[in-house]
């Protein structure tokens, strides 16, 4: 372990971090190395059963009583993970500033929708931003805008470790890459120690607080839900991770098992080759992890002292200035299985609604969605359940170059699928239905006229509209 005996010399080096996350880093290097990583032995995984991943109808309902309602959400945290930022969308600064729908942001939806909680019920629900080094600078600027509401924001940094030079193995800050790109946030995994040096978890038991509730900033579907948090205050679970039904769009995502008596996160990295295509399978494994997890908070104290978050190391290949580095991160969904009475809730899809790319922007942006204080409510009107499938050309992957490109958004309540190519141009008060493929040949602008009403049509030129 010569290795790791250089490295620890060098990381003690470092001036930019602090103890814990010096702790923390050679702590995952040195459960990397040492290869313990659980190996899965694919016949002794059951599917779990409705005890284990609770169907959400079966849920009892919320109480009535708006006092009994105050006391349930005054046991809340909501924390959000913002330490992502906005570049595959060609934006700057934190993903969470990037506007959704009628000029407000995600975390302006955020703030919205927990201040009419709060106002509702005369409860304090506290909202926590994790930040990265990368996004902790231009949110405490956008947080400020908020200091007039009924909310208390609260915002922590995850950890920053150092990447490792594949070659020697030496993290990259100590030799001479002093800027950002010498470092990395190791996963979402890293919540629960992070919450927890940074003063904020001791703070939140000593005021009451019970449950946080985890999830993506870009998942507009994760709003407060009351039966959920109800229920696991009831059972005493530690841990809950919501699940959704699984559709073909989906089957990367990881997957609940029963293994060995305890529920756990299986994830396509985990899995054999030769069970790749089982794991993708709709049939055998029906649900994936939506990233909305409920936690208790006493919980995570005890599991964080006592060191036995061991979660799957992820290792994350990558290049900096042509070197190649490692980064090891961690998945919160994946600590499950350390959690006693961990239950997965099955809900229904629209507690998923990503904004990864801006073809989930046209969606969230149309008349398929409404937006109702602060919550995106999907139009009633659509008959099917499944959102249409929406393939935008790179011309279109810049949010800037999206929005200049639709006059007005098209309707698309009985669109089932639009894949766009090329440069396409589109008016104001089009109506887009069934399947619409639009392709401007090369070199050719093509503009789809204000109103014109596509209905399954090929579109190649001016001549097919």
């Amino acid at each position: 372990m010569e290795k790791l005996e250089h490295l620890k010399s060098a990381v003690a080096a470092l001036s930019e971090i602090s103890e814990n996350e010096k702790n923390g880093f050679i702590n995952l290097v040195s459960r990397y190395l040492s290869g313990e990583a659980q190996h899965i032995e694919w016949s002794k995984i059951q599917t779990p059963t409705d005890e284990v991943v609770v169907p959400y109808d079966t849920l009892s309902p919320s109480p009535d009583d708006p006092a009994e309602t105050k006391k349930l959400l005054d046991k809340l945290v909501v924390l959000k993970l913002n330490g992502g930022l906005g570049t595959t969308m060609g934006c700057t600064g934190p993903k969470s500033v990037i506007e959704v729908r009628n000029g407000l942001t995600f975390l302006d939806l955020i703030v919205i929708q927990i201040e009419n909680l709060n106002s509702k019920y005369g409860c304090n629900v506290p909202l926590v931003l994790m930040n990265s080094f990368n996004t902790h600078d231009d949110t405490l600027k956008i947080v400020d805008k908020y200091s007039n509401s009924n909310i208390e924001i609260h915002t922590f940094n995850q950890s920053q470790y150092p990447r490792l030079v594949v070659e020697d193995f030496a993290p990259l800050p100590s030799k001479g890459q002093h800027g950002k790109d010498g470092w990395y946030p190791p996963g979402h995994g890293d919540v629960f120690p992070s919450l927890m040096n940074s003063g904020k978890l001791d703070a939140f038991l000593s005021q009451g607080k019970e449950y946080v509730f985890v999830a993506n900033s870009d998942n507009l579907g994760a709003i407060v839900d009351l039966k959920i948090l109800n229920h696991l205050v009831q059972n005493k679970n530690e841990y809950c991770m919501e699940v959704t039904p699984k559709t073909l769009a989906d089957v990367k995502g990881g997957t609940l098992i029963s293994y060995e008596g305890k529920v756990q996160l299986l994830e396509i990295a985990q899995v054999p080759d030769e069970h790749v295509n089982e794991f993708k399978s709709i049939e055998k494994f029906k649900i994936f992890n939506t990233n909305n997890l409920w936690v208790n908070l006493n919980a995570i104290k005890r599991l964080v002292e006592a060191d036995e978050l061991k979660m799957e190391i992820i290792p994350n290949p990558k290049e900096v200035n042509g070197i190649k580095v490692l980064q090891l991160e961690t998945a919160a969904g994946a600590a499950i299985r350390f959690f006693d009475h961990a239950i997965g809730i099955n809900v229904p899809r629209s507690r998923f609604l990503p904004v990864k790319a801006t073809s989930d922007l046209l969606l969230v942006q149309s008349d398929l969605y409404t937006l109702v204080d602060g919550f995106v409510i999907r139009n009633k009107d659509r008959a099917n359940p499944t959102n249409p499938s929406i393939e935008l050309g790179p011309e279109f992957k810049k949010v800037g170059n999206f929005l200049s490109r639709f006059k007005s958004i098209p309707s698309i309540i009985g669109l089932d699928s639009l894949k766009v190519t090329g440069d396409v141009w589109f008016g104001a008060g089009i109506v887009l239905k069934g399947k619409v493929s639009i392709a401007a040949k090369p070199g050719v602008k093509l503009e789809i006229p204000d109103g014109a009403v596509i209905e399954n049509k090929e579109i190649n030129g001016p001549e097919d509209i």
